[in-house]
């Protein structure tokens, strides 16, 4: 796969199933630590969100969507990579975008997802508080993180 021709766009709400099959590849990749009733729960409540949050899709030459982002208000909210994109630079070219054009200081991520801390560490965010449970209060231990200039 090559990602010569990839595109950011807005995504809209007609592709909102695409980036929740997206959303849906990326957690089964990457959130082992996550129980499968845990998973269907979240399955319904993420598409909610993507109404609250700018989105945007990187796009590859045949405009399938790779991997997508959330953003509001200096946070970004979500950002996944379909499991068959993943180690590409999907995410890398997504997050360089959200820092250097959205003004993005600060991610929440989960724990236990040991690849995505790493990630955001190696762009310079650092853990500065813990939460023990998620925002829907499930027991998945949440860092928030700020970038650190």
């Amino acid at each position: 796969m090559s990602l010569q021709n990839y595109t950011l766009e807005n995504v809209t709400e007609p592709e909102y199933g695409k980036i929740l099959s997206v959303w849906e590849s990326s957690v089964k990749a990457t959130h082992d630590f996550l129980k499968e009733e845990d998973f269907e729960f979240y399955k319904k409540l993420v598409p909610q969100y993507f109404s609250a949050v700018t989105l945007i899709g990187l796009k590859d030459g045949n405009d399938q969507i790779l991997g997508f982002m959330g953003t509001a208000e200096g946070n970004l909210e979500m950002l996944f990579v379909h499991a068959d994109a993943r180690g590409q630079g999907v995410g890398k070219i997504l997050l360089t975008h959200a820092l250097e054009n959205l003004s993005i200081t600060k991610v929440d991520v989960n724990r236990d997802n040991k690849q995505a801390v790493g990630f955001y560490e190696k762009f310079g965010f650092r853990t500065v508080a813990t939460s023990d449970v998620d925002g829907s209060g499930k027991p998945y231990p949440i860092l928030h993180m700020l970038l650190k200039k």
